[in-house]
């Protein structure tokens, strides 16, 4: 299977690095970003999905340019069709698009979210044949016709932000093919030397609200005015000191690798393994909290390369928070 391509000109955050010595890369004021590849490879046949990734998708329609296109903001707890409205509680939310057409009075969802769910995305598998940790940590697009209101509805949010044009509309779809064959894996946490606004970000997550940021200011640079409303997000900060580079698969698990830090990150990942059994499970919980609070140890696979978070109270913190709507980009395309 050949290995995507890193695309020219995804080096922004990288530009970040200085100081390159053995084990150890310096960060600066810049902060790293997911790459984006040449294309998108087939999942490995190990990596399999619970629940069965974008069942009814269908192709993105080509809409006529004068239709009047409705676009909506969806957001709904995580889990929402198994646990209702639990995560809710917590503010663990999944966010998604809506689209109507005024022509057709067809509606469209769409989203962007794991191909073998959250776990497998945050964390790999410790397989015994292999020496590498195994990630499953592919995310896509999914788009299909309908809007399931009371999904949106009863727990989340379902509400209109702008309108287009179908014109508008095609040239984001065109976008959006390109996104999604180019930003191909699922990052969960964005990691932050503290709390605070003005704190040093080190690493971005890459996940479905961020899809969803990423379309809105598509859209907004093709034209699209959006009204102005309050819109917020879910985000799970992990807070360190500065991260240590450590190095890429090949570097710490292959045949020269670093035995002893292979083993420290393979030891680290153990306890997140799925659990068989309520003892276990808290066994592994108390194992990790030995090693992210007391040890202050989190090991961080980021872009094909793992990095040594010392972490920081409050270690870890999942919040709900304002991200405005953006301006309107370019007033002198033609609009409705």
């Amino acid at each position: 299977q050949p290995t995507p391509v890193l695309l020219p000109g995804e080096f922004h955050a990288q530009r970040s690095l200085v100081g390159y010595s053995p084990g150890r890369r310096r960060l600066m004021i810049f902060f790293f970003l997911i790459r984006r590849f040449s294309f998108r490879p087939e999942p490995d046949p190990y990596c399999q999905a619970k629940y069965t990734f974008c069942p009814t998708g269908s192709p993105i329609p080509v809409m006529k340019d004068d239709d009047v296109i409705e676009v909506f903001r969806l957001q709904a707890p995580v889990w929402e069709f198994k646990y209702g409205d639990l995560l809710g509680h917590l503010k663990i939310m999944h966010d998604a698009i809506g689209f109507r057409s005024t022509l057709t009075e067809k509606n469209y969802t769409m989203e962007w979210y794991e191909l073998f769910q959250l776990g497998n995305c945050t964390f790999p598998h410790l397989r015994p044949e292999m020496n590498a940790p195994f990630w499953c940590n592919q995310g896509a697009a999914c788009f299909f016709e309908g809007i399931d209101d009371s999904h949106w509805k009863e727990n989340g949010t379902l509400v209109l932000v702008a309108t287009i044009s179908g014109d508008m509309f095609n040239k984001m779809a065109k976008w959006v093919k390109q996104d999604n064959e180019t930003g191909i894996y699922y990052e969960t946490w964005t990691v932050q030397a503290s709390p605070k606004k003005e704190a040093e970000k080190w690493f971005e997550s890459y996940d479905c609200s961020k899809f969803v940021l990423r379309t809105y200011e598509k859209l907004a640079e093709l034209g699209a005015d959006f009204r102005k409303i309050e819109t917020n997000y879910t985000r799970i900060f992990l807070y360190s000191g500065e991260p240590a580079y450590l190095g890429n698969e090949t570097s710490i698990f292959g045949p020269t690798g670093n035995k002893t830090l292979a083993l420290a990150i393979k030891k680290f990942y153990y306890p997140f393994k799925p659990h068989l059994s309520t003892k276990e499970f808290l066994l592994s919980l108390l194992q990790i909290f030995d090693a992210v609070v007391i040890h202050r140890e989190f090991y961080l696979f980021y872009n094909f390369e793992y990095w040594f978070l010392p972490m920081k109270p409050p270690f870890i913190k999942i919040t709900y928070e304002e991200i405005p709507l953006p301006n309107r980009k370019n007033r002198t395309l033609s609009g409705l």
